[in-house]
C-alpha cells in the first residue's frame, strides 16, 4: 500500500515535536491507518543536522525543494509568523500538496486566501494544532459539534496569560515579577506581548468564529484588550467579590451579529472557568443541541502540540487512501456558504462592571462620583473605599449592575478629568452566564 510522505517546513521546538511524535508512534499509527507515515523531508535554514534516528530524512535549506518533491503528500509549515509562511503554504498548495499548520496568526489574517486556494486546488488544511495545543478543539467544533447551533464560545487560550493571572492570585506576586520568572522558566517569549496584550488569544478567537459561525472573522474584527494594567490591588479586590481574574476570548451569537472580544474578565468562582488554573487553557462552547461543553488540557508546548499536528498528518493520511479529500470542509461548512461576519460594536455590549477609581481622600469626592455614575445610568451594586490619611489617594471601588459599555466609557473619561483622581480608573467586566 502507498505510504504517506511527510515534507516539514520548520524543525524548531514544534517541528521536532512533530518529528518525535512520528518516530516514536510509527507502529501505532500504521495499525490505526494501515500504511506507514513516513517524514521525508525537512527545510530548515539553521538546522545543519538532524538527530540520528532521523538518518533516512533529507534535510535542505531550500524550502522549494519540498513543493517540487513528487513524492511528499503534505507540507507541515511549523515556521511561524505571517512571511515567509503565508508563500510557503500558498506555493504548496498550488504544486497540488495537502497542507498542515499550527500558524494561528496566519490563518487569522490570511486564513481566507488559504482556504480558498485550497479550495481551488481540491487539497486538505490541517490547523488543529493553532487553537489549544493538544486539545483537539478544532476537530470537537467542526465536527463533534456539527449538529449545534453555536451559541456562544468563551475560553482561557493563551497559558502564559494564565500562568502570570495564577501566580498573583495566589502568591499577590506583581505583574512584572510574575512575567520575568515566566520568562526565565520558559513560559513566556522574550517579547511577550502577543500573549500578554491578548493578541495571542484573539489569533485563535478568529480561527474558532469561522468555523462555529460559517463566517470569515479577521483577527481585525476582533477588540482586544491584555493583562499588563492588571494590578495584585485588583486581584484582591476580585477576591472580596467571590472572583478570579482570568484573561478571556468571548463570542456570542445573536444570529444577525456576534460579538468578538478578548479582554480581562472578572470569573465568579463558581464558574468552571475560574479553576482553570497554571499554563492550561480551556475553551467552553454552548451549542442549542448539546449544551454545555468544556474542553481543557495544555495549550503549547513541544510534544501536546506536535501530537495535534498529527493528528491531522493522519486525518488527510486517510483521506488519500480512501480517495476522500475535503470529505469535512475545513471550516466545517461547505466554501459556498461561508460568508462576511458582522460584529456586535463594544458600544453595545452590557454588563456589570468592576471600577477601580484613585482619588483624594477629600469630602464630597464619593458624593460627585456617585453623581457622574447615576447621570449615565450605571446603577451602583456595592461600593468599597480603603480609607488612608486626609489627601493621600485612595481606591474607590465600585461594583455596578448591568450597564451599557458605551455609557460606561463616559462615565470613565468625566471621573478621569475631576481634579482629585490621580490615576486612569481600572474597569473590569464582570462575567454573567451565556444568555
Amino acid at each position: 500500500m502507498k505510504k504517506i510522505q511527510v515534507g516539514l517546513i520548520g524543525f524548531g521546538t514544534v517541528g521536532s515535536g512533530l518529528a518525535q511524535t512520528l518516530y516514536e508512534q510509527k507502529e501505532r499509527l500504521q495499525r490505526k491507518v494501515g500504511t506507514e507515515i513516513v517524514l521525508t523531508q525537512v527545510a530548515d535554514i539553521m538546522t545543519d543536522s538532524l538527530p540520528e534516528q532521523f538518518a533516512g530524512v533529507k534535510l535542505t535549506k531550500d524550502a522549494g525543494d519540498i513543493f517540487s518533491n513528487p513524492d511528499i503528500d503534505i507540507v507541515v509549515e511549523l515556521i511561524g509568523g505571517m512571511e515567509p509562511a503565508r508563500t510557503f503554504m500558498l506555493e504548496a498548495i498550488k504544486n497540488g500538496k495537502h497542507v498542515v499548520t499550527a500558524n494561528k496568526a496566519l490563518l487569522s489574517v490570511h486564513g481566507k486566501e488559504i482556504f480558498e486556494a485550497a479550495v481551488a486546488n481540491n487539497v486538505e488544511v490541517g490547523f488543529e494544532a493553532s487553537v489549544g495545543g493538544g486539545i483537539p478543539v478544532i476537530k470537537s467544533l467542526k465536527e463533534g459539534l456539527v449538529a449545534n447551533r453555536i451559541e456562544s464560545i468563551m475560553g482561557i487560550m493563551n497559558g502564559t496569560a494564565n500562568y502570570i493571572l495564577t501566580r498573583m492570585t495566589d502568591e499577590g506576586v506583581p505583574f512584572d515579577e510574575v512575567l520575568k520568572d515566566a520568562q526565565e522558566q520558559g513560559f513566556a517569549e522574550a517579547d511577550p506581548t502577543y500573549d500578554v496584550e491578548g493578541i495571542d488569544t484573539a489569533h485563535k478567537l478568529a480561527i474558532l468564529m469561522t468555523i462555529a459561525y460559517g463566517k470569515h472573522v479577521h483577527l481585525d474584527d476582533i477588540n482586544t484588550e491584555g493583562i499588563s494594567n492588571i494590578t495584585p490591588v485588583d486581584i484582591e479586590f476580585a477576591k472580596e467579590f467571590g472572583c478570579r481574574i482570568k484573561l478571556l476570548a468571548i463570542s456570542r451569537n445573536h444570529d444577525t451579529h456576534v460579538e468578538a472580544r478578548v479582554h480581562p474578565t472578572m470569573v465568579p468562582n463558581s464558574h468552571m472557568l475560574a479553576n482553570i488554573n497554571g499554563a492550561y487553557n480551556a475553551i467552553h462552547f454552548t451549542g442549542d443541541t448539546v449544551g454545555n461543553v468544556l474542553l481543557y488540557g495544555l495549550g503549547a508546548g513541544m510534544m501536546p502540540t506536535g501530537s495535534a499536528v498529527a493528528a491531522d498528518v493522519v486525518d488527510i493520511g486517510r483521506n488519500i487512501l480512501c480517495n476522500s479529500i475535503n470529505r469535512v470542509p475545513a471550516l466545517s461548512y461547505l466554501p459556498q456558504h461561508i460568508g462576511k461576519p458582522t460584529i456586535t460594536p463594544m458600544s453595545e455590549l452590557s454588563g456589570p462592571y468592576y471600577f477601580r477609581i484613585t482619588a483624594l481622600d477629600k469630602p464630597g469626592v464619593l458624593s460627585t462620583i456617585s453623581g457622574i455614575f447615576s447621570k449615565y445610568n450605571i446603577s451602583i451594586k456595592s461600593v468599597i473605599q480603603k480609607s488612608r490619611h486626609e489627601l493621600d489617594p485612595v481606591a474607590i471601588v465600585i461594583h455596578s449592575h448591568v450597564a451599557n459599555e458605551d455609557s460606561v466609557q463616559k462615565c470613565i473619561a468625566e471621573i478621569d478629568a475631576l481634579d482629585v483622581c490621580t490615576e486612569n480608573t481600572v474597569k473590569i467586566r464582570i462575567l454573567t452566564d451565556n444568555k
